[in-house]
Order: structure tokens, then sequence, then C-alpha cells
């Protein structure tokens, strides 16, 4: 039986990744001291990393937010979803990112305690299992990109205006 602190120890392992995107969420949030500052400032394209999902056969999908702002506000939205759970959100009564995600997909299962009743859960649970892992290695790359950027437009002071 695997222990919990092997699992820390693996690098692959689920616990490492939500780690990683939250340390880079919680440093992007304290390197960002003042983040109206990003209104309005267009993300830059990182062509780099469509090239490389591209070679990976993976679709590249431009992001949805207007600026860094947004952007920030995503990110950390998504961190708070994690350490807090669904549950903070459902008794403030606004819907999380993840519940509209939820909700979209349509009616599912009524889990009865039967195992018949669910058809390959070891399947779907690999499934998104893996979807997990690529989201918070993207989350995680593009909060740093944030903070990345944050620092390089706060030292040449093209963000004041």
């Amino acid at each position: 039986m695997m222990q919990l602190s092997d699992a820390h120890c693996n690098k692959h392992s689920l616990l490492n990744v939500m780690n990683r995107f939250i340390a880079a969420a919680n440093n992007m949030d304290e390197t960002i001291m003042v983040p109206s500052l990003l209104r309005d400032v267009p993300l830059e394209e990182q062509e780099s990393q469509a090239s490389v999902s591209q070679n990976n056969n993976e679709p590249s999908f431009p992001s949805k937010q207007r600026d860094m702002y947004e952007h920030y506000l995503l990110l950390k939205s998504i961190k708070n979803d994690m350490e807090w759970g669904l549950l903070r959100r459902e008794m403030g009564g606004s819907a999380s990112f993840l519940e509209m995600a939820v909700k979209q997909e349509g009616p599912q299962q009524q889990i009865n305690g039967d195992v018949e009743d669910c058809p390959d859960l070891e399947s779907e649970f690999h499934y998104h299992l893996h979807g997990l892992f690529g989201v918070l290695s993207k989350l995680t790359v593009q909060a740093d990109h944030l903070t990345n950027r944050y620092k390089r437009e706060i030292g040449g002071g093209s963000l004041l205006r």
C-alpha cells in the first residue's frame, strides 16, 4: 500500500501537481501588489507554447480572457476553489468555473451504491485524472508567465500610465 509520504515524493502525483499550481498562484498573488495595473493590458501570445502543443498533437486553445487582470482573477478563483472546495461557493450563491462546466455536461448518473450502475469507473477516473493533470500543468505555466510578465512590465514601467 502506498503511503502518503510516498505520494509527496513522486513528481507525477496529483498532490504534487496541485501543490505546484497553488505555489505558482501564491507567488503570483504575492508578486502582483497592485492588480488593477493589469487592467487593459492584453495577454501576449505565447508562440513557444503554441508550437509545443502542436508538436504534442494537442490543439492549442486561445485564452478567452481579454486582459491580464481578468486572467489574474481567473487563476486566483481556481486556486481558491481548489483550496476551499465548491461548498463555499454554493453557500455564497455564486457559481464557480468548475460548477458551470459540470452543469453543462448534462444530467449525471445517480449512484445507488451498486457498481453495475456505473459502467467503467476506473477508466472514467483515469480519463478525468489525465485531464486534471493537463489543466493544472497549463494553469501553473500561465500563473508563472503572468508573474514574470508583471515583473518585466513593472521593471520597464510600461504598465504605469
